[in-house]
């Protein structure tokens, strides 16, 4: 099982694990209880790897979220999510401290720590510290190239642009084959 993998659908409670692809959508496996339904194309799906979190500089990954609930947790379970709205939001100020309080709601936050219990409970817990300490490809610095100081009043010559084909008179594209039934 792969935490990559781990999808929220809308108007579905709890976390699935998509298992299958189909024409018309896809198969996904509950985490919660493990029974397998059908979701089509047109259903809201949320894979969680790609859910962010706003902070007052910008966003954070949810999974560097769950990391840093681990962490706190020493990889054990957190607060229920049933806790009241500000020892929710005590909880993931510790979490998370430059969470933007004006666009993070109450209920985001019990979304994701109901989302991190689920996932603890379903042995996903070792596979966000991989997630999140993946080596980025970095950008190697380009190399400036030495410009050789120009003369006064001369230009960067101007690239010519290719003359448009035209067709020849009597000329015509040449027909495709039928291909013959072999009987």
């Amino acid at each position: 099982m792969s935490v990559e993998k781990v999808l929220s659908i809308s108007g579905k409670p709890g976390l699935y694990e998509l298992k299958i692809q189909t024409r018309s959508g896809f198969i996904a496996e509950s985490l919660v209880d493990g029974k397998k339904l059908t979701v089509g194309l047109k259903s809201n799906v949320s894979l969680l790897s790609e859910i962010s979190i706003y902070t007052q500089t910008g966003e954070i990954k949810l999974f560097e979220v769950f990391a840093n609930i681990a962490k706190k947790e020493n990889k054990g379970e957190a607060i229920s999510h049933k806790s009241d709205n500000s020892t929710l939001e005590n909880y993931f100020a510790e979490i998370v401290p430059d969470y933007d309080t004006e666009r993070v709601y109450a209920s985001d936050i019990k979304k994701v720590l109901n989302w991190y219990n689920i996932l603890h409970k379903a042995g996903f817990i070792e596979q966000f510290n991989a997630v999140v300490e993946e080596p980025v490809a970095e950008e190697k610095p380009k190399a400036k190239k030495t410009a050789e100081p120009k003369a006064e009043g001369e230009e960067k010559p101007k690239a010519k642009k290719a003359a448009p084909k035209t067709k020849a008179e009597g000329e015509e594209k040449p027909k495709a084959k039928k291909a013959k039934k072999e009987e």
